[in-house]
Formats: structure tokens, C-alpha cells, sequence
């Protein structure tokens, strides 16, 4: 049978699945802008806010939807997989109830606890702002402070690391947050770990690190992402054997203990010299570490999706085994004075050997500009980081003026220097 999937979302990540899906399936899309690079590979775009669930199910039911799978975390806890699913179109997404492990960030950690998740760190939530300040005041050690909901990755405030306390109360004081979580900082080196989930079985891609710091040196406010890589292997060049497999444990335990969660579990590790533990959970891909992983599976990522609906076993993983490295292209200024209109040269003919991957553009007569927000993403592939970050570095070449880009991400020493740092923290 051929498959009508609908895609829910328009950023990078949702070129990256456009790009996975749309060999094997009749691919249409919904998004609250028109991304050239999914509208290019869809066989149909509807412009619709992503999180109007109704006006999505809507159109799904228009074009015979056989599958869905939604992109962004707003869509999630806008319950869009809930309405797609009761219209009986199998959503790969969890409903708003599951979603909830990324989305109330109080519920996660209070999940964690209550189900002997291991990896979980010391934590406190607060509804009132003057008792966090308090809790603040009185903790002997350094806090990371975490908005209760979804602040699209530039939330967190870590207190020695980004922050003063005081600057961290002046924060919370004159925020106007519902809630914050206040945990340990946790001190080693991050990675993603994303896995395929349905009916408590779940399947593991390579291990990726994001850099959130605008700036290069780790540098800056946090943003959305600034570009991610990958190694060869599931594992990344600071692990130590068994890491990898450690995170994995940490899923495992968390989906077994959510037996109707679907979709993409994204876990974000933090690897400490007591092995991972658990900066936060996500209910969808990584943008940007789904350009890093799926350029490089080889199964099709269409019969996953299948597997879960029918209620057969996923499919076992395979991998090109080649390293990656992405690099967003973001408008100068951003993420806190971003500076919108920039003309956009780079292009497929541009990019080389890399892979071109949209985010949020603007579509003028004279061709694409940036917006207020991430613009592009390029992506290497080789059989090293180091030979992967080549490819993405000629990749933005032609990016011109008007773009702030990280160009260390990838680069031998900033890789090195993650290795050096875990070797330090174990005494080596």
C-alpha cells in the first residue's frame, strides 16, 4: 500500500524528515511557514499555524492521511497527535499527556523520582519566585534554573557557568514564569541520544552533541542550536565504552515506565564522572540533531513508522557509519538582536558535497532572505568529524554577509578539548 504522510512543522528538522520520507511515500505538509526545501520535496503545502490542531486534522483528512508525524514540541502539547489519532490517522508524535516529559519540566524531573529513573539529579520546584530566590540563597553549590514550560531552548539559566545568583534572581523576579525547576548543575560533557519508540520498544541512534552558546569557545546566550556532530560510531569521542550504553538504560527504564508513549524520545545527557545523568527529555528529534542522524540511516526511516502503527517490531537500525557536522547559518545579532533581511546565496548547487537544510526564511521576488530566527544548516558527511567539518565549512562558503556562524564546531581542537575536559574531571 502507498503510504499519505503528513508532515507537522517547517524548520530544519522538518526538512531533515521531509528528506527521510519523501522517496518512499506521497509526502505532504502543514507548517506556519513555507520552508522552500520541504514545499520543494511535498507533493502538497498547506499554510496552517502548527499548533491548530482541528484546521491540521482537518487537512489531513483531505488528502487521506495514512500516517502523520509532528515535528515541534508546540504541536505536541497543542494535543495535534491526540486529534490526528482519534481521527484514526497514526501519528508518530506523542499525545499532549506523554509530551508532558518535555514539555512541564517540574512533571519530568517529579517522573523521574517517582519512578526510580536513574540519572536524575537533586532538584526543587517552585511556584512562588521569592521562595526560588530564597532556595537560591540557602543551597551550598551552583543551580541550573529551569523554566517549568517550553522556552524554545533559551531558558535555562546556569548559575556559575552563564550567570551570577543574583543575576539568576534578577531573572527569575522579573520573569513571569508559572513555575522553575532549581537543580544541581551538573558538571562533564552533553549528548543527545534519539530513539524511535512504540509499544515499550524503542531503537537508538548515534550519539550527537549540540552546542547551544551563540558564540564560538562556548561563548554567549544560549540559542535553539548553533550545529551538532557525530562520530563514526554510536559513541563520541570523550565517551568512555559503556557511556552509550548507560544513557540507553537511562530511555529504556523511561519508556517501560510510559508504555503508550510513540514517537521520537530524545534524551539529553550530561556525562558526569558518575556516568550520564539526565539534563532533560524531549518528545520529538533534536533540531539540529535530527541533520545530524538521519542523512545517515539507511533503513528506511518510512518503515519505522509503518512498524509502529501495525504494531510490528521496529526495525533494527543501520547506519552509513560515516561521522557528521552541522553548522546553522543564523541572521547577525541573533539569538538576541537578530538582524532580519540578509539575502540568502547559499543553495543545493552551492553546497558542494554538503546538505542543504532550510529553517526559517523569508520568500521575496528577488529569492530567500533571513528572518529574526535561525536561517540554514549545512551538513558534512566523511568518515571523520574532522573530514565532515570540511565539507560543512566549503558548504557555507557562499553564505556572504549578514550571517553569524560557529565555524569551531567540528574543528580538531574544540573536539580535543572535549576529550581533554572529561579527562581532567576523571583524574586521568
Amino acid at each position: 500500500m502507498s503510504e499519505t504522510v503528513l508532515l507537522v512543522g517547517g524548520g530544519g528538522r522538518e526538512h531533515a524528515i521531509a528528506r527521510a520520507l519523501a522517496p518512499d511515500c506521497s509526502l505532504y505538509a502543514v507548517a506556519g511557514n513555507r520552508n522552500p526545501g520541504i514545499t520543494d520535496l511535498a507533493d502538497g503545502f498547506e499554510q496552517i499555524d502548527g499548533t491548530d490542531a482541528e484546521a491540521i486534522r482537518e487537512y489531513a483528512e483531505e488528502i487521506d492521511a495514512t500516517l502523520a508525524i509532528v515535528g515541534p514540541e508546540a504541536g505536541l502539547q497543542a494535543g495535534v497527535a491526540d486529534e490526528l489519532d482519534a481521527a484514526g490517522i497514526y501519528t508518530f508524535g506523542p499525545q499532549a499527556a506523554e509530551a508532558r516529559i518535555e514539555t512541564d519540566k517540574a512533571f519530568q524531573r517529579q517522573f523521574m523520582q517517582d519512578n526510580d529513573i536513574p540519572g536524575c539529579p537533586v532538584f526543587e520546584t517552585f511556584d512562588d519566585m521569592d521562595a526560588a530566590c530564597e532556595f537560591i540563597d540557602d543551597y551550598d553549590g551552583d543551580l541550573a534554573v529551569k523554566p517549568v514550560g517550553l522556552t524554545g531552548g533559551k531558558g535555562v539559566k546556569v548559575i556559575g557557568d552563564q550567570v551570577t545568583s543574583e543575576e539568576a534572581k534578577t531573572y527569575l523576579q522579573e520573569s513571569d514564569y508559572e513555575g522553575v525547576v532549581l537543580e544541581e548543575r551538573l558538571i562533564g560533557e552533553e549528548f543527545t541520544i534519539q530513539a524511535f519508540v512504540a509499544d515499550g520498544d524503542l531503537r537508538t541512534a548515534p550519539a550527537v552533541q549540540d552546542h547551544k552558546r551563540a558564540y564560538e569557545g562556548d561563548e554567549g546566550p544560549n540559542t535553539g542550536g548553533m550545529g551538532s556532530y557525530s562520530d563514526t560510531g554510536s559513541q563520541l569521542p570523550f565517551m568512555q565504552d559503556g557511556d552509550y550504553e548507560a544513557a540507553v538504560d537511562i530511555m529504556e527504564q523511561t519508556v517501560a515506565a510510559v508504555p503508550d508513549y510513540k514517537g521520537v524520545l530524545y534524551g539529553q545527557f550530561m556525562l558526569t564522572t558518575e556516568g550520564p545523568k539526565v539534563v532533560e527529555f524531549n518528545a520529538r528529534f533534536g533540531d539540529p540533531e535530527a541533520m545530524n542522524t538521519l542523512p545517515i540511516l539507511e533503513t528506511p526511516f518510512l518503515d519505522v513508522l509503518t512498524a509502529a502503527r501495525n504494531g510490528d517490531d521496529l526495525p533494527e537500525l543501520d547506519f552509513s557509519g560515516e561521522a557528521t557536522v552541522c553548522k546553522y547559518a543564523v541572521p547577525d545579532g541573533y539569538p538576541t538582536d537578530p538582524d532580519a533581511g540578509a539575502k540568502i546565496e547559499v543553495n543545493e548547487e552551492t553546497v558542494g558535497d554538503g546538505l542543504l537544510f532550510y529553517a526559517s526564511v523569508d520568500a521575496r521576488e528577488d529569492g530567500l532572505h533571513t528572518t529574526t530566527s535561525r536561517s540554514f544548516a549545512v551538513v558534512g558527511r566523511a568518515g571523520s568529524i574532522s573530514a565532515a567539518e570540511e565539507i560543512a565549512k566549503s558548504a557555507l562558503a557562499a553564505a556572504g554577509e549578514g550571517f553569524h556562524i560557529r565555524h569551531d564546531i567540528g574543528k580538531p581542537d574544540l573536539v580535543q578539548s572535549r576529550i581533554d575536559h572529561m579527562a581532567e574531571l576523571r583524574g586521568e
